[in-house]
């Protein structure tokens, strides 16, 4: 174990970066937050662990060698990293072996995996990947979506262990060992190497004994709010019993709100004095800038989602016989002097309620304001064509825009130059959207439930989420009351107090608290 210059020794923790391989927002964009937020902590020596969801990754190399191994030389060392990176999109080149041995795996490694784990001998290993001279992969890969290129340097040259077996394998290990057991079993994950192991949402695995394991706990939704996911049945299922085995193996909790604790208290009330909120850190890309106004329509004009290659089909596009009468749409509908409009920025799917807005933006339209427009930035998530089905009369008009894969930056002008950023969902475990557009000088308008009171205090307008008048009367007091300018200004003196409780640096040192707490008693 390294020390510091002082003799103290430094904490050795593996944060799990699976979540940090796919999109903008949400867990994805929180992991990235953390790995930062921890990498700057002097106590801490930190390595992530790379997993996928479902692809079975090349190993990397032995961190401990046997009796009759010698050290990879650095030509073979690149090369095997070099492997894992192939292996995260494409099975790398193989020998007539090597596909012989894939193909057995293939087959047998659930079913291998779960008889040794009920048997009580699995070990999943971990396997080094050194970061020298792949930090453009890192980076790109795991951090530029959230961060800032002035964090390079801190977080794409740290290393990370890579766990070969699949995510989804070891959650289906678990669910296989109840034919035989009342309660699930999981593989051993060999963490020996790290004092404290952090799993993002409920994590599949037992964790070697000598590592305290920390669950970062997002939310229950899949367990309270199952109507609303996807792949209903087996998300619901891999949530609930990785979760029971996270309990009763001892795991700590760090919920990002009290809400979100609270939930996870009603499931498994044994985990009262094993859980602790910490908020979730807002980036530090997210600050009041005074930009130009004239920015928002080349912003939307460039991150419509129609220009994603995966939403061709969509309809998410208003249809044109020739460029220039594109051109001539987007001109005409955007570069108006008087551009305004509401902005949402959350995944499209039915648990964030984009129909209840849509139903309260027709009204104002209809009664109050006829050029005020939607701006909606998000991606497809599920359930999600009759939602997309109310909004394509709107896109066809040039009344309402779709945006997908908005960096920081843009994201920023946007919260700052909208009428209002409205959070409507029916259940977060946080929401970050609202906390940004604060940190961004804009006024935010949430549904009322009780993680918006928590996170927003009373920074927010709020409204009933399952009524449509409900967020009229909000939007008409905030928007177009004979005070609205007022409390627009007092909304946003109170947002950027609420927005300073989730900046890093208020954020931190709650985890070093916490992180210190754990060590000592697993002690």
């Amino acid at each position: 174990m390294e020390t510091t210059t002082d003799n103290k020794q430094k904490t050795r923790i593996l944060l799990e970066m699976r979540p940090a391989l796919e999109g903008f927002a949400g867990i994805p964009q929180e992991v990235r937050l953390l790995f930062r937020g921890l990498s700057k902590l002097d106590s801490i020596e930190l390595e992530g662990m790379i997993q996928t969801s479902h692809r079975t990754l090349a190993r990397g190399t032995k961190e401990k060698l046997g009796i009759f191994e010698s050290p990879p030389s650095e030509t073979k060392k690149i090369n095997r990293y070099s492997r894992v990176i192939v292996s995260m999109a494409e099975k790398p080149y193989r020998t007539i072996a090597d596909i012989a041995i894939d193909f057995i795996e293939k087959r047998l490694s659930s079913i291998s995996l779960t008889l040794s784990t009920l048997l009580g001998f699995t070990e999943i290993k971990l396997t080094k990947f050194e970061s020298k001279y792949f930090e453009d992969f890192t980076w790109r890969t795991m951090f530029a979506k959230t961060l800032p290129a002035s964090d390079f340097d801190l977080v794409s040259k740290a290393n990370h262990r890579i766990c070969s077996t699949s995510w989804h394998t070891m959650h289906m290990v678990g669910l296989n060992t109840l034919s035989v057991h009342e309660t699930p079993r999981y593989g051993k994950l060999d963490t020996g190497d790290f004092d404290i192991f952090i799993g993002q949402t409920p994590y599949p695995a037992q964790i070697h004994k000598k590592t305290a394991f920390i669950v970062r706990y997002h939310d229950a939704i899949p367990v309270l709010m199952p109507h609303t996911i996807s792949d209903k049945s087996i998300h619901q299922a891999t949530h609930f019993y990785a979760l029971m085995s996270n309990v009763r193996n001892g795991a700590w909790f760090s919920c990002v709100s009290e809400a979100t604790r609270q939930d996870l208290i009603k499931l498994f009330p044994e985990a009262e004095k094993r859980s602790i909120t910490i908020h979730n850190m807002v980036s530090h890309h997210y600050f009041n800038e005074n930009s130009s106004f004239d920015l928002v329509p080349g912003i939307i004009r460039s991150r419509l989602y129609a220009n994603d290659p995966d939403a061709k089909d969509m309809e998410l596009f208003p249809k044109f016989l020739t460029i220039r009468e594109q051109e001539s749409f987007f001109t005409r509908v955007l570069n108006k002097g008087n551009l305004k409009y509401l902005l949402i920025v959350s995944t499209i799917e039915p648990r964030k309620n984009h129909t209840r807005l849509l139903a309260a933006w027709e009204v104002i339209k209809a009664e109050i304001d006829p050029e005020i427009k939607l701006v909606i930035v998000g991606t497809l998530g599920w359930d999600y064509k009759q939602i997309v089905k109310g909004l394509k009369t709107w896109i066809d008009r040039g009344e309402l825009f779709m945006l997908n894969a908005v960096p920081a930056p843009d994201l920023r002008t946007l919260y700052h130059h909208a009428a209002a950023t409205v959070c409507p969902s029916l259940g977060e475990g946080f929401d970050f959207s609202g906390a940004e557009s604060m940190a961004s000088g804009g006024v935010t308008i949430a549904s009322d439930i009780p993680v918006h009171r928590e996170v927003y205090d009373d920074a927010a307008e709020y409204f009933d989420p399952y009524s449509t008048a409900s967020l009229v009367k909000a939007l008409k007091k905030v928007l177009y009351s004979e005070d609205s300018v007022s409390i627009q200004e007092q909304m946003r003196i109170k947002g950027a107090k609420v927005a300073e409780r989730y900046q890093p640096d208020q954020i931190l040192p709650q985890w070093e608290n916490f992180l210190n707490h754990v060590i000592v008693e697993k002690r």
